[in-house]
């Protein structure tokens, strides 16, 4: 596998309107548009390019978009200079994950959108796997993940998609575990955001990505949202990348991404549950941040936790957060029922370590 493959909402009218003239005049007739966020990538980007150019002859016609975050590594002008196939969105700063893939999926052209990170490299076969994947789970597919290797030990899944639980805990499924044992094709409840395709019509109805997350359960909260109005998330093994991961915050715990993840996972939760929900989960969701505040307080971040907790909270009350709130519709309850089932199952699955 390692043989193999060594070959990223809030928009003015205005926005929306420019870039899909701009998309219109190039006349782009592809199927599939790949959107990679790149901040300060230039040790990964190049690799992540090549793979991406090196697909089996039969990938459906595709387009490579990379929406640059204000880079000061030279990974921007890398590119410009050696793929001048990839079309680069320059931001002038870091406005986050969220806000560079809202960029990417707008200029799109096509009817599905690959986002992949920069920290990744892909197999041939990964862009028709992931389209056929689509092609063949139907209009109610929103997204399909891909099977997500670690990059220094590519038998070992970095994850197979993601789930969400009662206690308020997003975690990678299969994260460290044997690749094999995750060879068939699943639903999930979210599909990480890292090596995904989604369906661009979707956004169009329950809204782009959040930028108020900025990083970090921005890839959560759009599956959780696409559920709610009874769309589905899967998993394909077929489609293949291994993953180095936290290559732009620099670990997998520090505190600038304990602070921020912290704040989304109580953002994410009002903003998605309706108040009886909400209510009823409670008494598992505070003990979920109990024991991830122990888990933090072992790594001397407990502090680090609770302010993240609290900014998480200020937001929800926020009239930005109040604006973002997902509107609880009569015609959806099945869907919240289907939702809280998964809730319980992926405890249930988290105890077990499935």
């Amino acid at each position: 596998m390692e043989n193999q493959i060594n070959r990223q909402a809030g928009y003015s009218k205005d926005n929306k309107t420019t870039v899909q003239a701009d998309r219109t005049k190039s006349g782009c007739l592809e199927k599939i548009t790949v959107v990679i966020p790149n901040y300060n990538g230039i040790k990964f980007i190049g690799g992540c390019l090549e793979s991406l150019f090196g697909q089996d002859p039969d990938t459906p016609e595709y387009r490579v978009i990379m929406v640059d975050n204000g880079s000061e590594d030279g990974s921007r002008e890398l590119v410009e200079e050696k793929f001048p196939q990839v079309e680069v969105i320059a931001l002038p700063e870091n406005t986050g994950f969220s806000h560079a893939v809202n960029r990417g999926i707008l200029a799109a052209g096509a009817p599905y959108v690959i986002l992949l990170n920069n920290d990744t490299k892909v197999a041939p076969s990964f862009i028709k796997a992931l389209y056929d994947a689509m092609e063949e789970r139907g209009r109610k597919a929103f997204s399909v993940s891909a099977k997500m290797l670690m990059w220094d030990r590519p038998e070992l899944l970095d994850g197979a998609g993601d789930r969400y639980c009662v206690l308020g805990w997003a975690y990678a499924r299969g994260k460290g575990k044997p690749a094999a044992e995750y060879g068939q094709g699943c639903r999930v409840f979210s599909a990480c955001a890292g090596a995904a395709v989604y369906r661009k019509s979707v956004f169009d109805e329950i809204g782009y990505f959040d930028e108020s997350h900025f990083a970090y359960l921005e890839d959560l909260d759009i599956g959780y949202r696409a559920a709610i109005h009874g769309y589905e998330n899967y998993y394909e093994p077929k489609a293949e990348a291994v993953h180095y991961g936290s290559a732009s915050s620099g670990s997998r715990y520090n505190r600038w991404k304990t602070e921020l993840a912290a704040a989304n996972s109580v953002y994410c939760i009002a903003k998605n549950m309706p108040f009886l929900q909400l209510v009823w989960n409670l008494p598992f969701l505070m003990m979920g941040f109990l024991l991830k505040y122990l888990f933090f307080v072992k790594k001397r971040m407990g502090t680090c936790y609770l302010r993240g907790l609290a900014k998480g909270l200020k937001r929800c009350l926020s009239s930005e957060g109040k604006a973002h709130k997902v509107s609880f519709r009569r015609q959806n309850l099945t869907y919240y029922f289907s939702i809280q089932w998964q809730l319980y199952a992926n405890t249930l699955r988290f105890l077990k370590k499935y």
